[in-house]
């Protein structure tokens, strides 16, 4: 499976910023899908996954109630709409893709490269 994230830019405090990760060469619909992020001189850490059929999504206590994690199976693509934008939430964002409802980035099987998301205060 091959993972492109997209989206990523340069936004201000409080602004919004919506993700995409587009997945090719796999069945996209049966994979749990997650968004993790690493901001500079700190470890990934995970964001907020969603399951196969959507029905399910989890998300870090950070970004509760402002990022929004959602899928189109249709279009192999997972999305993550982020508002309230904080400087903290500056980072390199990446999805991933397991056969696993986990939050462990081990248990990921494949990564997408990354897009970075800049917020200016």
């Amino acid at each position: 499976v091959q993972l492109q994230a997209s989206g990523g830019g340069s936004v201000q405090a409080g602004g919004s910023q919506r993700l995409a990760c587009a997945a090719s060469g796999g069945p996209f619909s049966t994979y749990v899908m997650g968004w993790f992020r690493q901001a500079p001189g700190k470890e990934r850490e995970f964001v907020a996954l969603i399951s196969a059929s959507a029905t399910r999504t989890l998300y870090a206590n950070s970004v509760k109630g402002r990022f929004t994690i959602s899928r189109d199976n249709a279009k192999s693509t997972v999305y993550l709409q982020m508002n309230s934008l904080k400087f903290e939430d500056t980072a390199v964002y990446s999805c991933a893709s397991s056969r696993m409802w986990t939050t462990f980035q081990r248990n990921y099987e494949f990564w997408g490269q990354g897009t970075q998301v800049t917020v200016s205060s």
